[in-house]
C-alpha cells in the first residue's frame, strides 16, 4: 500500500484492497447489481443515454434533475437499496487512512465497458453544508485501470491525468471537494488476472 498526495486534499491510496478483497468486493457489487433497483443506464438531460451503468445505493442520484431521491423516478420507480454497513465501513476506513472523516450514506457503482468514460464533472449534489465542510468523496477501482482526469475548480482549468488500477482508492475533500474530474478512457486487458469482471467497476461514496 502506498499514500501518495496529489493536490492538497487529493490522496491517492495505491494498492488499498489486496487481491482476495478485491475478488469479495467484484461479487458484492455484480450482487448487488443483479438485484431490483440495480444496474441500470442513466439517461441525463436532453435524453442522452451515458456510457456508464450504474446502481445507487442509499439515495437515488436523478440523471435529469441532479438532485437525490429515494426512488428511482427518472427510471422504474423503485425504491433505492440501502446501502450495506459493510460498504460504509470500507469508505470510512479509506477515509481516515487518506487523514479525512465521511460518515457515507450513499454509493454509486459505476460500472465500466469498453469504450465507457466520464466526462469531466463535479460532485456538488450533497447539501450545502457538507460540501463546505469539506467531506471527501472516497472512490474505489477495481478490474481494468482507468485513465482519471482531475482538473481544477472551474471547468477550463488545466486537467492532470492518473491511471487508477484496480485496488486503488482515491479520496478528494477539504480545498479539492468541488474539483472537476472524470474518466477518459478504461484500459482494456489490465485487471488482475483470474479477477472475475470484464471492464471496471468503480464504487463513489459520499455523505448526503
Amino acid at each position: 500500500m502506498e499514500l501518495l498526495e496529489i493536490d492538497p486534499g487529493i490522496i491517492l491510496i495505491r494498492g488499498y484492497l489486496d487481491f482476495n478483497e478485491q475478488i469479495a468486493l467484484v461479487r458484492r457489487c455484480l450482487e448487488i447489481g443483479s438485484q431490483p433497483a440495480g444496474f441500470y443506464t442513466p439517461v441525463v438531460r436532453g435524453g442522452a443515454s451515458m456510457s456508464i451503468r450504474m446502481v445507487c445505493l442509499g439515495r437515488h442520484w436523478n440523471a435529469k434533475t441532479y438532485c437525490y431521491q429515494m426512488n428511482r423516478a427518472d427510471y422504474d420507480g423503485l425504491e433505492v437499496q440501502r446501502l450495506p454497513s459493510d460498504l460504509k465501513d470500507l469508505a470510512t476506513r479509506v477515509a481516515r487512512r487518506a487523514g479525512m472523516v465521511i460518515e457515507p450514506d450513499i454509493c454509486l457503482i459505476n460500472y465500466y465497458s469498453k469504450g465507457a468514460r466520464l466526462g469531466l464533472h463535479q460532485d456538488k449534489d450533497e447539501q450545502k453544508e457538507t460540501i463546505a465542510a469539506g467531506v471527501p468523496v472516497v472512490s474505489v477501482s477495481l478490474g481494468d485501470s482507468a485513465r482519471f482526469l482531475i482538473g481544477g475548480l472551474k471547468r477550463k482549468d488545466s486537467v492532470e491525468a492518473v491511471i487508477l488500477a484496480s485496488g486503488d482508492a482515491i479520496v478528494m475533500g477539504g480545498a479539492s471537494r468541488l474539483r472537476y474530474h472524470g474518466v477518459s478512457r478504461i484500459i482494456e486487458g489490465t485487471a488482475p488476472e483470474n479477477l472475475p469482471i470484464y471492464g471496471r467497476l468503480n464504487l463513489n461514496f459520499r455523505q448526503y
